[in-house]
């Protein structure tokens, strides 16, 4: 982890977690609209394809 704190370690662990449910439930998404398994589909690919797709920041102030 990055983060020194052990808040801070919580917070980015929690981050992990949610990315890694999010990127899963696209990947079902998917799946379903194209009426396949969705054990058929690559979790690191669609890592990839995020990564390509998202551009820019988030809007959030910090």
């Amino acid at each position: 982890m990055r983060s020194k704190s052990p808040d801070l370690v919580h917070q980015e662990i929690w981050a992990h977690l949610l990315v890694h449910y999010a990127i899963n439930s696209l990947m079902c998404r998917a799946a379903t609209g194209a009426d396949i398994d969705p054990d058929r589909i690559s979790f690191v690919r669609t890592v990839n394809i995020v990564r390509r797709t998202a551009t820019g920041t988030a809007a959030i102030p910090p």
